[in-house]
């Protein structure tokens, strides 16, 4: 027997400053990945936790934990923490995140069942979840952080702000 373990992108990610609290939409419902792979809802109601929390799907490099995973109708939701105060490279990717150059979550995981899409890929209905990864380049393609207080968050303000004097400079 061959065990399997598939790693999936997720859909969004926010980071509290402060406390290394993190959220992630760790799988969106109705939407596939780039290879066709979709989950169904349900799939994941026997997600264990706490579950780890690794960057690039390194076993080696657990930099977190999930402490939450809830199915809501858009999709399934983490919640967990960076471990900022005890773990160097969890602070150096929460910087990492902070600044937009981490903006992925990606799910490890191993089928129980799926079947065939008829547009490629499969509809997995049961897994057993392993471990999300913070990865910089997710393979679902709607992956992106929504929310964060971050350096980038205030350079896409100041650009806005620049790109608003500057049209109301030429109508002057």
């Amino acid at each position: 027997m061959t065990l399997r373990i598939d790693c999936k992108a997720a859909l969004s990610l926010s980071a509290d400053d402060a406390s290394g609290a993190i959220q992630a939409i760790a799988w969106p419902f109705d939407t596939p990945d780039r290879v066709g792979d979709m989950i169904e809802r349900g799939a994941f109601k026997s997600a264990a936790l706490p579950l780890p929390m690794l960057f690039s799907h390194d076993f080696k490099d657990p930099i977190g934990v999930w402490e939450e995973a809830t199915e809501q109708p858009d999709g399934l939701h983490l919640k967990g923490r960076l471990l900022i105060e005890s773990v160097e490279r969890a602070r150096e990717v929460h910087a990492l995140v902070k600044s937009g150059a981490v903006r992925g979550v990606s799910i490890g995981f191993a089928t129980k069942a799926a079947k065939p899409r008829a547009k490629g890929g499969r509809a997995i209905s049961n897994l057993e979840l392993l471990e999300a990864s913070l990865v910089t380049i997710p393979l679902h393609p709607g992956a992106r952080i929504t929310s964060a207080k971050t350096a980038v968050s205030a350079i896409r303000i100041a650009e806005a702000i620049n790109r608003a004097v500057a049209q109301i400079s030429k109508r002057n």
